[in-house]
């Protein structure tokens, strides 16, 4: 395990590796023909990972624009000297346009209100208001339906103040390529696409494939394919690790804040859920907890390694803390840790390694919302 520079306030921390991220980006490029762009989402703060930071790494390494979920996520990237492009990929409020123009940020369109009033504020401000087409192909989440779509772009074409950058879908069931639903919504949005070439609009940039299309179906490249968690190490499906090699690129590490020995029969924790139940066990507290990403639901059922060893976690979660049980048998000796020993949540140590799949087996829940959820207080360190 890496020596760090650890956080001078708190005693837990998120690990993030840079070269990891660069080696991802680089893989996923190369799933793609020379003209295909690659459109990063580090929407919800990169995952976890620190959406500034990961976007300057990620721009260096090759990225062509940056996708995320709010207003307030594009502008901090903007305000952070980000100069790709950015699209954000719902439609945001009418009120949200004049930070969009001032800030060059791309939004999705899918009501004619938010377009007309998109391109007079662009007109206003003396510029053309670039912004993306969703289509609604399955997902039965946003977008204009696929049926609709022509008279909906004829119904805001006119307008001199707003210019389509791209048109996309958003797959449901990407993971499944061969299945029906997923052939059903790509028969869809190529139809769409194809009626309003036909027409003669403008499309921009086509783009469907999430993760797990980019790496299970290269006939749905287009011109971009978007990619989200598969940078970060993490693959969105079982079906796609045959695909390409990623590497993690979040570990969580925390120090030992205290260490002790409580009698036989001693509780530990809120409700006594575990109990001491012999003499050499040695209880060691981490300054991790639910609040910082440690799910509750994970009390008394998951480990952490220490020294290349597993060790259980003990007692249930506390907001901010935790506890850990070191226990010697005859034939599993583990040292005893001292104050001050580093403890790892996810990621390797030795040989030993705890996975976000991991966690997110026993949570009953995706990879995706266990990085989210360790990066929203955690303070990060870069390598």
């Amino acid at each position: 395990m890496s020596q760090v520079k650890v956080p001078e306030g708190r005693w837990s921390w998120v690990e993030i590796d840079r070269g990891a991220l660069r080696r991802n980006l680089r893989a996923y490029k190369s799933l793609l023909a020379p003209r295909q762009k690659l459109c990063c989402v580090v929407k919800a703060d990169a995952y976890g990972h620190g959406a500034i930071e990961c976007a300057r790494v990620l721009h260096s390494a090759g990225a062509d624009m940056f996708a995320v979920a709010t207003v307030r996520e594009g502008v901090e990237l903007r305000e952070a000297g980000i100069q790709a492009p950015i699209l954000i990929l719902s439609e945001p409020p009418i009120t949200a346009i004049p930070q969009l123009i001032e800030k060059n940020i791309m939004p999705t369109v899918y009501t004619i209100e938010f377009a007309l009033a998109y391109g007079e504020c662009a007109v206003r401000a003396g510029t053309v208001g670039k912004y993306h087409l969703a289509i609604e192909t399955g997902m039965n989440r946003i977008g204009v339906h696929y049926a609709d779509v022509l008279e909906f772009c004829r119904n805001i074409n006119f307008h001199r103040g707003i210019q389509c950058d791209g048109v996309f879908t958003h797959f449901a069931t990407a993971e499944d390529v061969a299945g029906w639903d997923y052939k059903l919504q790509c028969k869809r949005f190529e139809e769409a696409v194809r009626a309003l070439e036909d027409a003669g609009f403008d499309c921009g940039t086509v783009h469907c494939d999430n993760t797990p299309a980019t790496m299970l179906d290269p006939s749905t490249h287009y011109d971009m394919v978007r990619v989200g968690i598969g940078l970060y190490g993490l693959y969105p499906c079982d079906s796609s690790r045959s695909v390409i090699k990623l590497d993690p690129v979040m570990s969580v590490r925390a120090r030992v804040t205290r260490t002790a020995h409580p009698a036989m029969g001693e509780g530990v924790s809120y409700g006594y859920t575990y109990r001491v139940p012999r003499t050499a066990v040695q209880i060691c507290t981490l300054p991790i907890g639910y609040a910082d990403g440690l799910s509750r639901t994970l009390s008394n059922r998951m480990e952490v390694l220490y020294r290349g060893e597993r060790v259980r976690q003990v007692g249930n979660i506390c907001m901010d803390q935790c506890m850990v049980a070191i226990q010697q048998t005859p034939i599993h000796q583990i040292p005893e840790a001292e104050y001050g020993d580093v403890m790892t949540i996810i990621g390797r140590d030795g040989d030993a390694e705890i996975s976000a799949d991991e966690m997110a087996r026993l949570r009953g829940t995706i990879n995706y919302e266990v990085v989210c959820d360790f990066g929203m207080r955690l303070d990060k360190v870069y390598l």
